[in-house]
């Protein structure tokens, strides 16, 4: 993507990089040129990791291969009560979950001597702002990008439904086509919400803290659509007029860009006018994945093949799907 600089009078772009960026034959990156030194605002896919897991762990996180204790509500017993009987009192009783700290980002950057002195802006601290944000997005992609499968058997396929068994939320070579009014044999953007969150009411699935990733396209859709219904947004208003997607169905609707996604063959002529892109579209409730992450190490040291400073950091994490009820995964393509 490019990105404009501001500058006086200047309309050049930088491809993909920073505003100070020379395009000279030098190849020297970050030296200001007829511009001002501000640095143009980087834009970084949305994160959603936070919000959507259980990340309350207990212990310490010194490297990969640790082991911290993922708090889990106990569950209550409802027992039959008839007048004038002695009561059974029972001890809530938490079973901690063991999650391993099994994987491990690092990112690593050398501000050359040279470059840091030439450039009015703090390099050091810019690079680790942005390694930052990309170690977000990276570790966002590993947990989004393979949680889905875990979900379970009930919750995902052509035939989900712990008790219906009859919700169709797709399968490999034969994903749901989804529009945004469900025109021509195809599923409404709306009614495949609503059949997700059917799947999770079938499995007792409290409604509190209910959440749902979709990709861009899909948050388009429901844009266009009609989000009139009081019901299915939980507000009074529209968000075709007041411009959020907010809650729809008892779900709390996020974006992301690092979902799942495959190309696909419907496998009836074989041919590469068959072929789609597939989308693994993910709701469930906070309990159903647990997830830690720990920023172990960041350090600063010289150069040993050049002048300039070394800045690297490492991040350790580890996740678990640890309530596959609690999980549901539909497999889509844009109609």
């Amino acid at each position: 993507m490019a990105f404009p600089i501001v500058g006086s009078g200047s309309a050049a772009l930088v491809s993909g990089a920073y505003p100070g960026y020379s395009a000279s034959a030098s190849g020297s990156k970050f030296i200001p040129e007829i511009w001002s030194g501000k640095l143009q605002v980087k834009f970084y896919k949305s994160t959603v990791l936070g919000e959507i897991t259980n990340n309350d762990w207990e212990g310490e996180i010194k490297g990969q291969g640790d082991k911290v204790n993922i708090r889990a509500i106990p569950t209550i017993t409802i027992r039959d009560y008839t007048k004038g009987q002695n009561l059974t009192n029972e001890v809530p009783v938490s079973t901690p979950i063991e999650l391993l700290i099994d994987k491990g980002k690092y990112f690593s950057v050398v501000v050359d001597d040279v470059d840091a002195v030439q450039v009015d802006v703090k390099l050091m601290d810019m690079f680790t702002n942005d390694a930052s944000e990309q170690m977000k997005i990276a570790i966002d992609g590993t947990v989004l990008q393979n949680a889905y499968t875990s979900a379970a058997s009930a919750n995902q396929g052509a035939t989900a439904g712990v008790n219906s068994g009859n919700i169709n939320l797709g399968a490999t070579n034969a994903a749901i086509t989804v529009t945004k009014d469900g025109a021509s044999s195809t599923r409404s953007i709306l009614d495949m919400i609503l059949d997700m969150g059917q799947v999770l009411d079938e499995q007792n699935v409290p409604e509190d803290g209910r959440w749902l990733v979709i990709p861009p396209w899909c948050a388009a859709m429901l844009k266009k659509s009609d989000l009139r219904q009081a019901y299915l947004t939980g507000d009074n208003e529209s968000p075709l007029r007041n411009g959020k997607l907010g809650m729809i169905d008892r779900f709390t609707i996020y974006v992301s860009n690092n979902l799942a996604s495959v190309a696909d063959n419907a496998g009836t002529t074989g041919t590469t006018a068959d072929d789609y892109t597939g989308w693994y579209v993910m709701a469930g409730t906070r309990d159903a994945i647990s997830f830690a992450s720990q920023i172990t190490n960041v350090e600063t040291l010289r150069a040993q093949s050049t002048f300039g400073n070394i800045v690297r950091g490492l991040n350790v994490f580890g996740y678990k799907v640890v309530k596959p009820e609690a999980l549901v995964t539909a497999y889509i393509k844009k109609g």
